[in-house]
């Protein structure tokens, strides 16, 4: 038990002018107990369900795995699927640079020159409503280098929610606070630099949460479409591998292991944005009452 078990936080009381307090239970308040076990209990629930289903009507595990035998093979393959499942995030987080570079570069040409914002933002939302499965295909003949392909294929998923939110952010900065420094005489770049890029931070980094996971769909999607063998494969490969031997358990390893790596890019980035604003922006400081 923690030293501080039962010790108790303080909480404004809005209906009185005097504070309440919340007990803390194993260091965590009361109320947060419950958003972690009920997760838990359903997750444990289904699967606890899905064992008892295979093993009840005795089903094949080429037809569907217990997640007992998912979990064998997770351990017995983590050899083969690991180094697999870093290249895949590997084009991830190349793609992901590219797109958060290009991205908010692009975004502040628009908010500089409405004249590239008229030009070039149509042809970004042509690349965002393209489905990536269907010119795949193409980007993997027209590109002699299979990564470099896989890599454009993944920054096109992820490029347009950086700009979209980004653009969004810079152009949402306070009118008042514009003319404020319009009459003090700033310039353009003291006012990108000191109003409309704070302005636009909470909006970039919801763009990037939404980036990350699809930069890692993207990836997927393109190794998927590439096929590429050996020892330098993605996992989508491994995936497709295990579906023509019929080795469904080590399958469905592999997409556990896409579905925890998506899980940890979309905490990973939220905790980034939780510490970026959590001292001045009230989407991220905690309220008092």
């Amino acid at each position: 038990m923690s030293a501080d078990a039962g010790k108790p936080s303080a909480v404004y009381d809005a209906d009185k002018p005097v504070f309440k307090t919340e007990a803390k239970v194993l260091g965590l308040p009361a109320s947060a107990w419950p958003r972690i076990l009920l997760p838990i209990t359903i997750g444990i629930a289904t699967l606890s369900g899905w064992e008892a289903v295979v093993r009840i009507n005795d089903i094949p595990p080429y037809i569907l795995p217990g997640p007992i035998l998912v979990g064998k093979s997770l351990i017995q393959d983590w050899w083969t699927l690991f180094p697999s499942l870093m290249v895949t995030v590997k084009i991830m987080a190349l793609a992901l640079t590219v797109a958060v570079v290009g991205g908010v570069t692009l975004a502040v040409l628009f908010t500089l020159s409405k004249w590239v914002e008229l030009s070039f933002f149509p042809y970004a939302v042509v690349l965002q409503v393209t489905p990536i499965v269907a010119i795949a295909p193409l980007i993997l003949i027209y590109v002699d280098e299979t990564w470099v392909a896989l890599l454009i294929c993944a920054w096109i998923v992820a490029f347009f929610p950086i700009l979209s939110n980004t653009t969004l952010g810079l152009n949402s900065a306070d009118h008042n606070l514009l003319n404020l420094f319009q009459l003090y005489g700033a310039s353009r770049v003291q006012v990108l630099w000191h109003l409309r890029l704070p302005s636009a931070m909470p909006y970039f980094l919801g763009g990037l949460r939404i980036a990350g996971g699809l930069s890692l769909i993207g990836a997927v999607v393109a190794e998927f479409a590439a096929g590429t063998a050996g020892s330098g494969s993605g996992l989508a490969y491994r995936i497709l591998e295990a579906g023509y031997r019929l080795n469904i358990p080590r399958m469905f390893a592999a997409l556990i292991m896409i579905s925890l790596t998506g899980i940890v890019i979309f905490l990973f980035f939220t905790f980034v944005s939780h510490m970026a604003l959590r001292k001045w922006h009230e989407s991220a400081v905690k309220r008092e009452n």
